[in-house]
């Protein structure tokens, strides 16, 4: 049964060292909060899965936290690399990590897979691409109606999955709009899932019926975060910070430079310190 909690309760509760865990989001309702209180807690030996990783993961590799990495796409949007993750792997610093990429495709299937219960994805894709050649989890396999040759990976299914979205009712049922990305299917095919919202409220029932909505029995708690994207943004409340994106890169292009941005801005702050962050970056919802 889903419930509410405050957001360090909620990640102490469902989160665990050597886990395999999706902080997802896809160009908005990315969950900083969610990975900032993971990071606060000092949880290690993780493995990561996110589509887009950006700065959450860049922060959490940063920070000693992976152990490997999942991913479909690496860099700070509209900036540049990920320069944390970056000298994790190609210096081991603060910590060697393994690397498995595929491609947008290639992880969408592999949600859908989880989600449905299947133990791997088939699909078409990389196709002229030379993934296949440093990643041993993308394989092939032919069609036993048509012999056509399709590329399989295995279903992705993470221990826990934590998402940020816009709205939960009080039955613990949570509303996504905008670009949805691959956050349902990510809840669905998890073990458990957390959700930040920035609002409850006492019913959908004026809603559109067509909206994303998470069944409660989908959730294992829920967090009420204001502006608990940010930087990234959440539709129908405030925007990206732009600024942030651009500022990070240069903080991450500095190993001390960076832990002291940290120190600051994440360890000694608060999920409740999210709200006045996007104060200036709200829109009339």
């Amino acid at each position: 049964m889903v419930k509410f909690l405050p957001l360090s309760e909620a990640v102490a509760g469902n989160l665990n060292d050597g886990d395999t865990v999706a902080f997802e989001g896809f160009t908005h309702l990315i969950p900083t909060a969610a990975a900032h209180e993971a990071i606060r807690q000092g949880f290690g030996e993780l493995t990561l899965i996110r589509m887009t990783p950006d700065l959450v993961y860049d922060q959490m590799i940063g920070m000693g936290m992976a152990r490997k990495i999942v991913f479909s796409y690496l860099g700070n949007p509209g900036v540049g690399l990920l320069r944390r993750a970056r000298d994790a792997i190609e210096n081991g610093f603060p910590r060697p990590i393994e690397v498995e990429e595929h491609s947008h495709a290639g992880m969408a299937n592999a949600y859908e897979a989880g989600a449905a219960g299947l133990p791997c994805a088939m699909f078409r894709g990389y196709r002229g691409a030379g993934l296949a050649a440093v990643n041993p989890n993308i394989k092939t396999v032919s069609c036993p109606f048509t012999g056509e040759v399709l590329a399989a990976v295995p279903a992705i299914r993470p221990d826990v999955t934590f998402i940020h979205a816009q709205k939960a009712d009080r039955k613990g049922n949570v509303l996504v709009e905008g670009i949805i990305g691959i956050q349902k299917e990510a809840v669905l095919a998890a073990k458990r899932a957390v959700v930040t919202v920035e609002e409850v409220v006492d019913s959908f029932d004026e809603l559109h019926p067509n909206l994303t909505v998470l069944p409660s029995w989908t959730i294992s708690a829920i967090s009420v975060v204001p502006g608990g994207s940010h930087p990234s943004y959440t539709h129908g409340y405030y925007i990206r910070d732009n600024a942030a994106y651009l500022e990070w890169d240069e903080i991450s292009a500095d190993r001390e430079k960076f832990q002291a941005w940290m120190q600051a801005n994440v360890i000694e702050k608060t999920a409740a310190d999210f709200a006045a962050r996007v104060e200036h970056l709200r829109t009339a919802a």
